[in-house]
């Protein structure tokens, strides 16, 4: 009976880098909902009426765009369930890896049932907010899933100083600071997703300065860690730490811009995108700080150790372990 297919390596590592760009995209699109108002195209949830499954009339374009991103949470699906699928039909088989791609399928009916309470609590900005921070812990898993099928499983070895490894992790926790200020100044701005929506009744002005103080703050702190690392020789660091630096020197430009320019909605959707990618750099960051070794080919696994067991022959000619 001849072998069934396998997933390579390479198509393993395709599916993870498309659950990362997918899971960026509906954050994306989700923004595009929120800044054309459409918040409550489909006011009920899982159906867009109370009566209909679908948008009706009566909602105009804002049910159509409200719905489409909905239906683009399918696209997603398929995509964290082929990525499920390949890590466990792979050979070998990488537990690391499964446990990743399991946090991507149940992030599915966690954002589901969040954007459900969303929707039923008229847009409240918090949640609206767990719903964006929630997709961006499941894009850091998906990076780290993509950056684990390019590498092999040795024990992770530390390729910069303890004090310059220790320093990526704080890194990583000023930008989630970044993220999660920057959703409370979104929660507070004009853009609620509906005319209907409360706000959260925090000065606008005040969180987007806290905001922006955060913004320097990570700014320096990257680029006091890239030139140690560049000092060091950390080479692949040092180079991670350089474009997250640029990532977010041109996050923080547009921020300025959007803000003295009244938040014009393109801006705010391409700020929104930003962000993303200023995770996806952080994250990037951390796992270049050390090494786990080569990829390994499943020719280069080493087969199971056969028994080194005697044999015994019995009076029959069979050969039986003793």
């Amino acid at each position: 009976m001849s072998e069934p297919l396998r997933p390579t390596a390479s198509t393993v590592r395709r599916l993870a880098l498309a659950s990362v760009v997918a899971n960026a995209a509906i954050v994306v699109t989700g923004g595009a909902v929120r800044l054309t108002a459409s918040g409550l195209g489909c006011p009920e949830w899982p159906r867009c009426t109370a009566t209909t499954l679908t948008p009706t009339a009566e909602y105009a374009a804002h049910g159509v765009i409200e719905f489409g991103n909905r239906l683009l949470t399918f696209a997603l699906t398929a995509v964290v369930v082929a990525v499920l699928v390949a890590v466990v039909r792979a050979r070998p088989r990488r537990r690391d890896l499964v446990r990743l791609a399991v946090v991507g399928v149940l992030g599915i009916p966690a954002q589901a049932l969040l954007g459900g309470i969303t929707v039923l609590t008229g847009l409240n900005p918090w949640t609206v907010m767990g719903h964006f921070l929630l997709s961006m812990l499941l894009i850091g898993a998906a990076v780290v899933l993509h950056q684990r099928t390019r590498e092999g499983d040795a024990p992770a070895r530390p390729t910069v100083p303890p004090l310059l490894r220790r320093l990526s992790y704080g890194l990583l926790a000023l930008t989630a600071a970044v993220l999660a200020v920057g959703t409370v100044v979104t929660g507070s701005g004009p853009h609620s997703g509906d005319p209907t929506a409360g706000r959260t009744g925090l000065d606008p002005g005040a969180m987007s300065q806290l905001h922006a103080d955060l913004v320097f703050l990570l700014v320096g702190a990257t680029f006091g860690l890239w030139a140690a690392l560049r000092s060091t020789g950390a080479t692949a660091a040092a180079r991670a730490a350089l474009v997250l630096l640029v990532v977010e020197l041109a996050q923080g430009l547009l921020g300025f811009v959007q803000y003295f320019t009244d938040l014009p909605v393109v801006l705010v959707g391409l700020h929104l995108a930003g962000a993303c990618l200023v995770l996806v750099a952080a994250v990037q960051v951390v796992l270049a700080t050390r090494d786990r070794g080569p990829l390994l080919s499943p020719a280069d696994v080493p087969a199971p150790a056969r028994s080194a067991e005697p044999l015994l022959v019995t009076s029959a000619g069979t050969a039986t372990a003793r």
